[in-house]
């Protein structure tokens, strides 16, 4: 469970790195160095704006990675969530019809 703290912080991380509502692992990744190398003293320069701006991006990527690895995947899908694959899906629509269907025996 997320606590009210916790959850600013991640709202906070996603609206620093301009992340959408939703965001993969490899998209907070991405967008965490896309801000490193905005800030960056190597790149931005040597200042104590851009050490702070390295140090909040850093806590908040911190953040955002504690998230991801407290969260639970279910490991256990309703059927009925399932997209059918495409064999599936034409046999459900043609299956019963002779010229689509099963080869049928004809001996």
């Amino acid at each position: 469970m997320v606590t009210k703290r916790q959850w600013a912080r991640i709202e906070e991380a996603k609206e620093l790195f301009g992340l959408a509502d939703r965001a993969t692992l490899a998209e907070i990744k991405a967008a965490f160095r896309r801000f490193s190398k905005r800030y960056h003293p190597d790149l931005a320069g040597e200042s104590a704006a851009n050490r702070a701006k390295i140090q909040q991006g850093t806590e908040a990527y911190q953040a955002l990675l504690a998230f991801c690895e407290a969260y639970e995947f279910p490991l256990v899908i309703d059927e009925s969530d399932l997209e059918p694959d495409d064999e599936d899906w034409w046999m459900d629509r043609f299956g019963q019809d002779p010229l689509w269907g099963p080869a049928r025996d004809k001996g």
